[in-house]
């Protein structure tokens, strides 16, 4: 077994191959990486039966559906690199240019970070997502997933690497850490001088742990427990649909809705219509006043606003006006995705403007808060952060950039 450290020195040796590889170079690679993942099916598929026969009983059902893997996800999995092949390369471009008086002229140009590390948990696509997106934008990447997903990550990476040697890039511009203890995970977030940038994919816990243990730069993208707030003004079916399908499209990702805020003009109304449409598939939990209105439900304790629960729970509250909506959400927002549901262009545009997230919905559902969705493609995460990115990262979140200056011999009087 490779130690982290080691496999961290390989990726400095060889990470110039692919900072430097020109767009034909890394497209090719992407090819030759989904072709050999839809080849690897049967073996991607045999180790991922593992992961989920050792998930029985200690994972949750909609935990093992984001673990599980079929031939359907594989070839989507596959197809989603093959759609960054179209897309403009990221790096080498001019953002800006200058020509000062003295003659000087100052380009900004894209540039890849160098070496990239993602920790991660129990989604396996999200191994071939981030190694695609690195690639494209020229960068190494250091993948470091759960023991949950380790068996299906490692035939993965197995396949994606033997897709850069058949392209003429080294296989050591892709790892995936062997270790998954916390020990590996510290080594990643203190690997100063190696690592150029970190990012974290997951729960609360071990997103709050890179923020505090890292001394490498880190992009937090943050825990996703969104809001749907149902104004006066709502058209009953419309948000009917929006939330129910913020709730229960799926329930296990971070775009999916945690809690309703309903005005208290339209809950009566409102609320039986969501639970006769839900059809006890979904548990509330709900404050008094949403409680009168709802056949089923348990009191809602002060923790569960604050709580991704990532499972079919929905906590329910009954606000008096826009305005204590907006409120709520500022004490309790993760910075991720919160939605109104208005026909009020007036309150649409005041909950636009005072809610700080990096999505804010109008008149949809928070379950677009996806790469994809925005036609950025592959996504390697939802930055909930405000320095360099924000919202889903695609291919330029990827990229930093330096100046270069030309001159003609000036010097600095």
């Amino acid at each position: 077994m490779h130690t982290t450290q080691a496999l961290l020195d390989s990726l400095v040796d060889h990470k110039l191959a692919i900072n430097l590889a020109d767009t034909a170079q890394k497209n090719a690679a992407l090819a030759a990486m989904a072709d050999q993942l839809e080849a690897d099916t049967d073996q991607i598929l045999a180790a991922n039966a593992k992961d989920m026969l050792a998930a029985q009983g200690k994972i949750s059902s909609v935990m093992q559906d984001r673990l599980l893997l079929t031939a359907e996800r594989i070839k989507e999995m596959a197809d989603g690199i093959r759609t960054l092949i179209a897309l403009p390369d990221p790096v080498g471009l001019t953002l800006e240019e200058t020509r000062l008086d003295n003659g000087l002229i100052i380009e900004k140009r894209s540039q890849p970070f160098g070496v990239i590390g993602m920790i991660y948990e129990s989604r396996p696509n999200v191994t071939s997502d981030a190694a695609a997106l690195a690639i494209k934008s020229g960068n190494a990447v250091i993948l470091r997933g759960g023991k949950e997903t380790f068996a299906s990550a490692k035939a993965i990476v197995t396949a994606l690497k033997a897709g850069l040697v058949a392209a003429g890039l080294p296989a050591e511009v892709i790892e995936l850490v062997e270790d998954t203890s916390r020990q590996s995970a510290l080594e990643l977030m203190t690997a100063k001088g190696k690592l150029d940038l970190l990012v974290p994919r997951g729960g609360a816990g071990l997103i709050q742990a890179v923020v505090e243990q890292a001394t490498v730069p880190v992009i937090e993208t943050g825990t996703g427990i969104c809001r749907v707030y149902v104004d006066k003004a709502a058209d009953l079916e419309m948000a009917v649909r929006v939330v129910t399908n913020a709730k229960t499209s799926r329930p296990s990702v971070c775009n999916a809705a945690e809690v309703l805020l309903v005005h208290q003009d339209l809950a009566a109304t409102f609320l039986p219509e969501l639970e006769g449409a839900l059809g006890g598939q979904v548990a509330f939990r709900a404050d008094e006043k949403a409680a009168s209105y709802l056949q089923f439900t348990q009191p809602v304790q002060a923790e569960d606003f604050d709580t991704e629960f990532l499972d079919y729970i929905l906590v329910v509250k009954v606000v008096a006006n826009a305005d204590e909506a907006i409120a709520h959400i500022a004490q309790h927002s993760t910075g991720h995705s919160e939605a109104v549901v208005t026909a009020d262009t007036a309150t649409a545009e005041r909950f636009t403007q005072q809610v700080d997230a990096a999505a804010v919905y109008v008149n949809a559902s928070t379950r677009f808060t996806d790469g994809g969705q925005f036609g950025l493609d592959c996504e390697l995460g939802i930055s909930t952060q405000k320095m360099h990115a924000r919202g889903p990262m695609g291919l330029r979140e990827m990229t930093t950039y330096k100046y270069i200056i030309r001159g003609n011999g000036q010097i600095r009087q």
